[in-house]
This record gives structure tokens, sequence and C-alpha cells, in this order.
């Protein structure tokens, strides 16, 4: 069974890259150019991980975890925060939010990869 990956980033060639790299992968992909757009295909669709930005129009990649992780129906999506923001204030603010990662751009796709498989592969 192939899992779902919403990627939510407000920059479209990181969109575009992002969604390349994971149906490369094998996972059916999503993607969101917003937040508000973003929590709206988390709760329709339910995806088993969520690529979030930080910085979006609309609800900000913050908003939108801490939304999900306040839903209880929503309670198996796992976040990773994909961020040109990398101060330890803001990975501390994800985290306590409920992030379950947190990855600062640029990041190596091989780095991305390994990492989303783990999550996916980890226990909820």
């Amino acid at each position: 069974m192939s899992h779902t990956l919403l990627v939510a980033d407000d920059e479209p060639n990181i969109v575009i890259s992002l969604e390349y790299l994971m149906k490369r992968e094998g996972y059916h992909v999503l993607v969101a150019a917003n937040g508000d757009e973003a929590l709206e295909t988390i709760v329709r669709e339910r995806p088993d991980l969520v690529l979030l930005d930080v910085m979006m129009p609309g609800k900000s990649g913050f908003e939108v975890c801490q939304a999900v992780r306040e839903d209880a129906a929503l309670e198996g999506v796992r976040i990773l925060m994909l961020t040109a923001k990398g101060r330890d204030t803001d990975i501390s603010k994800g985290l306590a939010l409920g992030a379950d990662a947190y990855m600062t751009k640029p990041f190596s796709t091989r780095e991305l990869v390994q990492k989303v498989s783990e999550m996916l592969a980890a226990p909820r």
C-alpha cells in the first residue's frame, strides 16, 4: 500500500520538485499552495505525512501544525516541517506545536527521502 503525502509550500518550484521526488519514491502526493488549503486537504484526505513549509500565505505552517494537533481525528498524521527558518527558536516552536521532525532549507533530497521513509516506518 502506497503512503499518501501532502506537500504544502507556497513556492511552486519547491512543490514541483518535492512532488516529483516523492512520486518517484512511490508515494501518492497531494499538494497545497498555502496554509488554509493545506489544513483543508489534511482534514479531507488524512495524509500519512505532511511536508509543511512554515512561511505561507493564509495560515502559517506553525498554525496548520497546531490545528492538526488539536484535532483528535487527525492524530495519525505525521508532520515534517521544511523551512528556511532554521534558528533554534523556530525549531523549538515547531516541535513544541507538535511537528514530528524539522528540516531546514536547503536540504539534500537524499536526506529528505531517508527522513520520510523513517517517519513512515515508525509506529504511530
